[in-house]
């Protein structure tokens, strides 16, 4: 092979059979890398599995592994549309404001202990029409005056915490009273929690989005390189737009989800959800300059972080200690995840 690949060599130097060497030997790794990080994250799920069923023997029980999926079920939902946002090489730090603002709007359009007007299914449709209202004002922003993204939806989260605190007043806590509705998201059905029947659509939903969709395909070429998808004519404007306001209408959802969970509306009823959607996100390989991941990544991720957190409840972990252990397993997961990518994000030191 040396001699053939010499044998065809010409004053220009490397020829083209070298050239598909060593192309193919960049494919092999290529492949390899995408098949490793995966099994990585499924061998760490099962080694979290196999140490808390040996530390409690109430871990694999029914009813826990019920609770395990509904714990899940909120975050994944929000981690969709966080995976989407991150493909772009940008980052939304809303979801919290947008959680909130959401499932106050909600609530107090749903029967609630204040009273008011009930809307019915309209609470939904107007609810998720504030996130939609939030998400698009971050994607203009973001896109058309170029500011960094986590500034936008830095602030972002604060408009949709100071949204959901003017309507939460100071009036008494508005409870939901709709005896339908109560405990509706942790419930069995087919086997499953509801909850986690609504983040299986959305899951599928994301997927189709991402595979099947101009916009899905336009997200992840603007992650590898926006100016060769401007150069192309490809709307990237649109797409961004278009990114942030499905992540809203996420976020708004599980806000409406988490305040039915609760029973009662609360401007913090997000709290909590970042931290443990953008880990998850980052652990499941989705590289944070964009490009590269996908959303089954994202969903080992999660469970990743809800086994972690469960798990260490059942060993009776004190909730300090609990904070310090996820905190220094999410550092290092995120400082390997991105240290590969550390000269495209342009990390001086």
């Amino acid at each position: 092979m040396v001699n053939k690949v010499l044998s065809e060599q010409g004053a220009g130097g490397i020829t083209t059979t070298a050239i598909r060497i060593r192309e193919s030997g960049i494919e092999r790794r290529a492949r390899f890398r995408s098949l490793a990080e995966p099994l990585s994250l499924l061998v760490a799920l099962a080694v979290l599995i196999g140490v808390f069923s040996l530390l409690n023997e109430r871990f694999l029980t029914a009813s826990n592994v019920q609770n395990i999926l509904t714990q899940s079920a909120i975050p994944l939902i929000v981690a969709v549309g966080a995976t989407l946002v991150i493909l772009l090489g940008s980052i939304d730090l809303s979801v919290e404001g947008v959680m909130g603002a959401t499932g106050m709007t909600w609530i107090l359009l749903s029967a609630n202990s204040r009273g008011g007007v009930d809307l019915g299914p309209w609470a939904w449709v107007i609810a998720l029409g504030v996130a939609l209202l939030l998400g698009v004002a971050s994607g203009l922003i973001f896109t058309a005056l170029k500011v960094p993204s986590f500034i936008v939806t830095l602030g972002m989260w604060y408009v949709g915490l100071g949204i959901a605190t003017m309507l939460y007043g100071t009036d008494l806590l508005p409870r939901l009273e709709d005896e339908g509705l109560k405990g509706w998201t942790s419930r069995i059905s087919l086997g499953l929690p509801n909850s986690f029947w609504v983040a299986l659509l959305v899951i599928g939903l994301g997927i189709l989005v991402l595979r099947s969709t101009r916009i899905g395909r336009v997200t992840l070429a603007i992650g590898n390189s926006e100016t060769i998808v401007r150069s192309a004519g490809l709307p990237a404007f649109r797409v961004k737009v278009a990114v942030f306001a499905i992540a809203a209408v996420l976020s708004g959802l599980g806000g409406i989800l988490a305040t039915v969970q609760l029973d009662i509306g609360s401007p913090t009823v997000g709290s909590g959800v970042l931290f443990i959607v953008i880990p998850a996100v980052v652990i499941g390989g989705t590289h944070l300059s964009g490009g590269k991941g996908g959303i089954l990544r994202t969903v080992l991720g999660v469970f990743l972080l809800t086994i972690l957190n469960n798990g260490l409840i059942l060993s009776g972990v004190e909730s300090s200690y609990q904070s310090a252990v996820t905190g220094a397993i999410l550092v290092a997961a995120i400082v390997f995840a991105a240290w590969s990518q550390r000269d495209r994000l342009r990390v001086a030191k």
